[in-house]
């Protein structure tokens, strides 16, 4: 099975101007990601997929591959499926360009759990979390799963709603609580088929492309992980990023 992770790389960020070139601790934040994409079992290549050409020339300097793609491209999932339409992949990775430390093994158990279940056209990362800062925060995204770990929503609110709490304690007291990670393995057919479906309602008021895929019916299979998700979106991240690899 030809399993590739493409790795999106946009050059404009409002909040942290040419994130992919940043440099951690004398690599930049793109080669990183790609270095860690390369150390999983499964994944037989790796690309990058790029609107500028400063950071297509970076990567081909470490040997990388990368590929040109419109800078008006609207999003991330955009842009991987069309450079996946230049190869032969039976499923494609989305690694995020702004995990440095993401862990190869959580990348690899991502994507086992879609090669072992029919039915997911999707396959995803959540974390048990018990911190409020994380539930209450709208920029960590929550995910509520059935008992057979199909994801059933995912949302910026407190999902589930505990509707007894009296403190942000007894929140954690029943119902598990799960943040969810930025990484997707697609069937290679069906990432091209979602980029043409129709953006649904709850997608455009969450702001959650993955909602596009169960408000349409389709099965996304999330795996409860025990690994962590470091993404860098700000300055005070970077810093974060690299005064732990300092350490």
């Amino acid at each position: 099975m030809n399993i590739i992770a493409i790795i999106p790389a946009r050059y404009a960020s409002t909040r942290l101007p040419a994130k992919p070139l940043a440099d951690i601790c004398g690599k930049t934040m793109i080669q990183r990601v790609y270095e860690q994409a390369q150390k999983t079992t499964l994944i037989t290549n790796v690309i990058v997929a790029t609107d500028d050409e400063r950071i297509a020339a970076v990567v081909k300097s470490f040997g990388g591959n990368a590929v040109l793609t419109p800078v008006d491209i609207h999003s991330g999932s955009d842009r991987i499926a069309l450079a996946a339409q230049q190869t032969d992949a039976d499923i494609v990775v989305n690694v995020q360009g702004d995990e440095p430390l993401i862990d190869p093994q959580l990348i690899d158990e991502t994507i086992q759990a879609l090669m072992n279940d029919r039915d997911a056209v999707v396959s995803t990362a959540v974390k048990q979390t018990l911190s409020p800062e994380d539930v209450f925060n709208p920029s960590v995204v929550k995910a509520v799963l059935d008992v057979n770990n199909y994801a059933l929503y995912f949302s910026r609110s407190p999902i589930p709603h505990r509707r007894d709490a009296k403190k942000d304690v007894d929140w954690f007291n029943g119902t598990p609580f799960y943040k969810h990670f930025g990484l997707y393995v697609y069937r290679a057919e069906f990432l091209q088929k979602f980029t043409q479906l129709t953006p649904t309602p709850l997608e455009q008021a969450e702001k959650l492309e993955q909602l596009r895929i169960l408000e349409h019916g389709y099965k996304i299979k999330c795996v409860i992980t025990t690994y962590n998700s470091f993404p860098v979106d700000t300055p005070e991240d970077l810093k974060k990023v690299i005064e732990y690899l300092s350490r």
